[in-house]
């Protein structure tokens, strides 16, 4: 698609943070690994590349990279520290180590008249994270723009469309790094800023209705905002087709089943089939310890408890799920051999046995937009505010084996959280908010006893996209007051902390 930019991603923590800034300025962004290959990108039929940064050095036996024809296909790229490095190194350029490893702010003289740095000011803060450099380079590539520490900060060849920046202009520290990428997709690119909730909402619930036709459909329903905000679109685009399916798998907040059931079918219209399958998931997870492990078994009870409500439908030949593009990203590596970060319960696809076909319309959408979604067809603004909450539910939330006191104690503390963050009328304020159970036990004293009881973890973040996270600030006044509540009407629990870890190093869930 001309409009689409593709980001060929090279293993850099902040490879997500670049789709998100280019779909900020509403053009429509696709992540790819490095290795897809030319065709590939034939396909895709871009109408700008970025190259991401990444931990490698060019120069290394194993270091990522690209064919040399990418740069000669007449699309316009820009490339982002390791993905200038790459640019340079098949442009015959020197790229060489740094006596001095740049990492953090840093101030960008501009040096020469720039297309890439049109409107920016002079000696603004830019993000270094880099140990090479380039050294030399050809006469029709122009250095533009230059640190402290890095003579060659910002290239350009107007003439090869190609284009490269020493910093990162996608993380928040970069002060003008939005205004950088906005003159790469629309100076010098001449992309179109088409990308928006409302087109998206008409042109999937066209292709829905082509693909489904008169076929029916299930949707696993979780209770959380993305299958909920896909459910009203099916029903949109298909009606009485659509068959939400909602599983108690005992692993839910604290009443959430016989609350969602009642709001699915009395607020949303929804046509909902309930079924509690509780004592079949915590039988499947005893003395189950890995958090992998409980996540796979999990994923694949889904699958069978939906295979056996088929019997009460019928056949059944499409089955739908709220998938989204982060799942996607941390459950399949992007970069060729690298690690998956970790499992999602419903990424991966269907077991051969099933004959449905997997659709996902929002496996390309990130949290924020689905919320966007949801505005336009209407869902109500405290359903679209909810936090995210896993597919596997709490299961993730205790470390260690899973059992039905532990669930419960789990639940009651998770409650507790969730009313005093509406009573200190900071819900909205949070990204995300939960408890934690630890498999670990503290003494303590309550009344004249002595205890020996769970201590339990406090996790409050704030994000935009669930990509990257930042711990919550939270006054001590509410800390004491959930703390307080927790110890004294949960019973097995006799000590609370709170967790200061940002996503990265840590992610945001535990597990």
């Amino acid at each position: 698609m001309k409009n689409t930019v593709l980001i060929l991603d090279f293993g850099s923590q902040y490879t997500q943070l670049i789709a998100r800034r280019v779909r900020e300025l509403k053009v429509f962004s696709q992540i790819e690994p490095f290795h897809i290959g030319l065709e590939k990108i034939k396909e895709i039929s871009p109408g700008a590349i970025i190259l991401s940064g990444g931990p490698s050095s060019v120069y290394g036996r194993k270091a990522p990279k690209i064919s040399r024809e990418i740069l000669d296909m007449g699309i316009p790229i820009l490339g982002i520290c390791y993905g200038l490095q790459m640019i340079a190194f098949l442009s015959n350029m020197k790229v060489e180590p740094s006596g001095d490893r740049e990492y953090g702010l840093a101030n960008l003289e501009i040096t020469g008249e720039s297309e890439l740095l049109a409107g920016i000011k002079n000696k603004t803060r830019v993000w270094m994270s880099h140990g090479d450099k380039i050294t030399q380079y050809p006469e029709d590539f122009t250095v533009t723009g230059k640190t402290e520490n890095t003579e060659i900060g910002v290239i350009e060849s107007h003439n090869r469309k190609t284009y490269g920046v020493q910093f990162h202009p996608e993380v928040y520290h970069t002060e003008e790094g939005k205004s950088i990428l906005s003159n790469f997709l629309f100076r010098i690119a001449c992309l179109d800023a088409d990308w928006n909730m409302e087109n998206f909402v008409k042109s999937t619930i066209d292709r829905l209705r082509e693909q489904l036709g008169s076929e029916r459909i299930i949707l696993g329903l979780s209770g959380g905002v993305d299958s909920t905000v896909l459910a009203l679109v099916l029903k949109k685009a298909v009606g009485d087709q659509l068959i939400p399916v909602f599983i108690d798998n005992g692993l839910l907040r604290q009443n959430e089943y016989n609350d969602l059931m009642h709001r699915f079918k009395h607020n949303l219209g929804l046509n909902v089939v309930g079924i509690d399958a509780s004592e079949i998931f915590l039988s499947k997870l005893k003395n189950v310890r890995s958090p992998e492990k409980k996540r796979k078994i999990i994923g694949r009870t889904f699958i069978d408890v939906f295979a056996s409500a088929e019997q009460k439908f019928g056949k059944v030949k499409y089955f739908a799920q709220g998938t989204l593009y982060p799942d996607v990203i941390e459950s399949v590596s992007v970069k060729g051999p690298s690690a998956t970060i970790k499992s999602h319960h419903n990424v991966g696809g269907l077991p051969e046995k099933m004959d449905w076909q997997i659709v996902e319309p929002f496996r390309e959408l990130f949290k924020d937009e689905v919320r966007e979604v949801g505005r336009e067809i209407g869902l109500e603004e405290d359903f679209i505010m909810r936090h995210p909450f896993p597919g596997p539910g709490l299961a993730v939330r205790i470390l260690g084996s899973i059992t039905a006191e532990k669930v419960k104690k789990l639940q009651q503390a998770d409650a507790i959280l969730i009313e005093e963050l509406h009573n200190f009328n900071i819900y909205n304020s949070v990204w995300q908010a939960f408890v934690v159970l630890l498999p670990v036990k503290s003494v303590g004293v309550m009344g004249d006893l002595r205890t020996y009881e769970n201590a339990a973890v406090i996790r409050m973040v704030e994000s935009v996209d669930g990509m990257t996270a930042d711990w919550y600030p939270a006054s001590p006044e509410f800390l004491k007051k959930v703390a307080n509540r927790i110890v004294n009407e949960v019973k097995g629990i006799n000590r609370v902390t709170y967790d200061l870890t940002s996503k990265p190093p840590g992610t945001i869930e535990w597990e």
